[in-house]
């Protein structure tokens, strides 16, 4: 072998050195751009949650040398919700098959309504019983209330902590027909509008469900209204 073909065997094999890194790092997918792309599905699928809403992506391993992607397509797997701690897929089809897993945190700063003072059982909630207080709706319970509407006007079910935040299940409607009382039914369908009194047999609130027994022994399901009403619709 002569000095010539010795020199053009000695470049190729220092191009092959220099463009063997780079060539592999071209084939290996960018972990940032699968952060961004969870990112952004998080960002949009939780744009209609009520509060201000801040999405934190965990990072991803650079080990993997996953094959690179030509489109990134994150999911929500089965069971999982964007809110609190939560985790997005993210998968590739085209042109080597794979799949990951990215932990998401996902906070909804909001207002909720807290007790402004100790609230005692079968207490009719007037707006000075209560105070907004602003906090992360994630690590809140299931049902708190932010509304005053959701509110006033309700009877407290169990006694409540002064500063503790206001659930659903906390509260309950005031009763508008009682059990045994005389109720107006008032029976709806087309073209007609018919009443007649009956005895309630269930205590309801506004808009719950009340069953009445009429004069001739027949018991019917109506909605419960303010001034001892049923509405029966047909």
């Amino acid at each position: 072998m002569n000095a010539l073909h010795r020199r053009r065997i000695a470049g190729v094999c220092f191009l092959l050195a220099v463009a063997g890194p780079a060539a592999a790092e071209r084939l290996r997918q960018d972990p940032a751009a699968i952060v961004d792309a969870v990112h952004q599905f998080a960002t949009r699928e939780t744009r209609l949650l009520p509060g201000r809403v801040s999405v934190q992506v965990g990072g991803v391993d650079e080990r993997l040398a996953l094959p690179a992607c030509a489109a990134l397509d994150p999911f929500l797997p089965p069971g999982n919700r964007l809110w609190g701690t939560a985790t997005v897929g993210v998968r590739c089809l085209d042109p080597t098959p794979w799949s990951i897993y990215v932990p998401v945190t996902v906070r909804v700063e909001g207002t909720v309504l807290v007790a402004a003072r100790p609230l005692a059982a079968g207490t009719r909630l007037e707006a000075a019983d209560l105070a907004p207080l602003a906090a992360d709706l994630t690590q809140l319970p299931a049902g708190v209330i932010t509304d005053l509407r959701d509110a006033v006007g309700k009877t407290v079910a169990t006694g409540i902590a002064a500063g503790q935040p206001l659930r659903v299940e906390q509260l309950k409607l005031p009763p508008v027909v009682m059990q045994g009382q005389t109720v107006k039914v008032v029976a709806k369908g087309r073209g007609f509008v018919v009443s007649a009194e009956g005895r309630s047999l269930s205590t309801a609130g506004e808009g719950q469900l009340a069953q009445v027994r009429m004069a001739n022994g027949q018991v019917v399901s109506g909605i419960a209204r303010a001034g001892a009403v049923v509405e029966v619709a047909y």
